[in-house]
């Protein structure tokens, strides 16, 4: 099993790698392998609704998002991490986010469908929850299992040593990591046992407005 950890980040060992790392490190004892994908930091087009990856299932932008929706194809979780910046996931996140999930849903369900994620946030001191908000709420319109901690995914810190010393923020993700590492071998051990996925019905759209 395999975990995709991603790094929203400019800076690719900075505060939310820091994060990542007591996940990942925590994810290896559990058995679960992991990696952590980093965004970059070259310019990311939001979406413009072209429809292309309903066709393609791959985003017209030839980008990092490509690259990460050719691992998510052989990922079993993902934890998306993101600093924050004016009370929100950075602006490449937000882009990368947009165009990942949006990809998923235009391109069906088998990207993203049930399998498990979770979100963790860090900053210098405040707009942490906002974020968090933000950020989960991709999960869940992708029919995710959202994967929670003790506390608030969220680390303190301007800087990486800082971030160290957040004693309850690192316990947080360690947490976090372990709930997933259960998860995981729950879900395996019920496609074993023969429980079958949940029924699907087709999407129905309503327009408020007709």
């Amino acid at each position: 099993m395999r975990v995709l950890l991603v790094n929203g980040s400019p800076h690719p060992k900075g505060c939310t790698y820091t994060a990542l790392s007591e996940i990942a490190t925590t994810l290896q004892t559990e058995g679960i392998e992991s990696e952590i994908f980093q965004i970059g930091t070259q310019p990311l087009a939001g979406c413009t609704a072209c429809g292309h990856c309903g066709r393609e299932r791959r985003c017209v932008f030839d980008d990092t998002v490509n690259e990460f929706l050719d691992l998510a194809e052989g990922a079993d979780g993902f934890v998306f991490g993101t600093p924050v910046h004016y009370a929100g996931a950075t602006g490449a996140m937000t882009s990368f986010m947009d165009r990942a999930f949006y990809t998923n849903l235009r391109g069906g369900r088998g990207l993203f469908y049930l399998k498990p994620a979770a979100c963790i946030v860090s900053a210098r001191r405040a707009g942490t929850t906002a974020t968090f908000d933000q950020m989960i709420k991709y999960l869940t319109i992708s029919e995710m299992p959202v994967i929670s901690s003790r506390y608030w995914n969220m680390v303190h810190g301007a800087t990486p040593d800082q971030v160290k010393q957040d004693l309850e923020g690192l316990q947080t993700m360690r947490i976090l990591a372990r709930n997933m590492a259960w998860f995981l071998r729950c879900k395996e051990a019920g496609a074993q046992a023969g429980v079958p996925l949940p029924e699907q019905e087709q999407i129905t759209f309503t327009n408020f407005i007709r």
